[in-house]
């Protein structure tokens, strides 16, 4: 860990007031602009338009605030991922939590109408129940390979196969399903942060909350992680319960907002390098507070752009994360070869 270039305090008020000013300026931007000074006068209780109040209140403080905690839960748990396997390119959906949310999603929409399945049960569940379902089993499957296999590695393949196998599920689905389930489920996949309400928000807020809490308790082994499982053994980690808090804590972080906004790539495989970056520091005290700042920041960023073009949010963060990936890899091929 390199402790001599902490970064100054400095950069972390920068980083709040960033993200702080992008979450103005996302409650303002839309289909319609609202001035600043009706956002302002919405939000205290001040003398503005009534129409402007709901739509600044229930619409677009609600959407700002989904953007800001997925963008700080994605990030995290792609830290934490990227610690644990000691593969920068590594994000939160490598242990096949997207695959488990998406084959959920697939059966109940995809599924459910080809059995004639349907009814109260079906309903009071919802594309968020069963995504979290989804994502729920991954951990239990994972969890028991994870107390049986030493090697880290092992289980990363074995994630990898596993979401290839539910992938291959989630496409015979898609291949029998009729038309207009088949476009419910794609858009799905588009990611969205819009389609969160007060009620789900209730729901999605302290799960994320408990996820970073977990990722803060484990912010000690993440730090022992960095030279290798062998090394942290060597200093008393043990290293299956400290696997089973971080699996715990990425299920809890990328399985609520996979639940609810749907599969987000890209925020958590960049936004750890671009705090590394930026930090120069790999002390986790640092990283993971810095990384929420910045993927919270990045996501909302995103969000102000997919409005004012009209595009998917999942769209926005690919063209934005695709070129830091690259960097990553050509980064990481020119050091290996010197």
């Amino acid at each position: 860990m390199n402790s001599s270039r902490r970064p100054a305090p400095v950069l972390f008020l920068l980083l709040g007031a960033l993200m702080l000013l992008l979450f103005v300026a996302d409650l303002s931007f839309g289909a319609v602009s609202i001035p600043m000074a009706d956002v302002w006068a919405a939000l205290t209780g001040g003398d503005c338009p009534p129409m402007t109040a709901r739509i600044v209140i229930n619409i677009r403080l609600v959407k700002a605030l989904v953007a800001m905690m997925a963008g700080a839960a994605l990030s995290v748990s792609g830290l934490q991922m990227q610690t644990l396997f000691r593969n920068p390119l590594a994000g939160p959906y490598v242990l096949g939590i997207s695959s488990g949310a998406s084959l959920g999603v697939a059966l109940f929409i995809l599924g459910a109408p080809l059995i004639g399945a349907g009814g109260a049960v079906m309903t009071s569940l919802g594309v968020a129940g069963a995504a979290w379902l989804g994502a729920a089993a991954v951990l239990v499957v994972i969890a028991l390979v994870g107390h049986r296999v030493k090697d880290i590695m092992v289980i990363l393949i074995l994630g990898m196969m596993f979401s290839s196998g539910v992938g291959a599920v989630v496409q015979i689905l898609q291949y029998l399903s009729r038309e207009e389930s088949l476009k419910a489920f794609v858009i799905w996949t588009m990611g969205a942060l819009g389609d969160v309400t007060l009620r789900q928000l209730a729901i999605l807020a302290p799960s994320v909350a408990a996820g970073l809490l977990l990722s803060v308790l484990a912010i000690k082994p993440l730090n022992m992680l960095l030279f290798g499982e062998e090394y942290a053994v060597t200093m008393g980690l043990d290293i299956r319960r400290a696997r089973a808090l971080l699996f715990l804590s990425t299920t809890l972080l990328a399985g609520t907002v996979t639940a609810f906004c749907g599969p987000i790539g890209f925020i958590g495989l960049a936004m750890p390098h671009v705090t590394r970056m930026l930090m120069r520091d790999s002390d986790h005290r640092v990283l993971l507070p810095a990384t929420m700042l910045t993927g919270a920041s990045v996501l909302i960023l995103c969000d102000i752009i997919s409005k004012l073009f009209v595009l998917p949010v999942n769209a926005v963060t690919a063209l934005l994360g695709i070129p830091i990936v690259v960097w990553v890899v050509l980064r990481n091929q020119s050091m290996t070869s010197r």
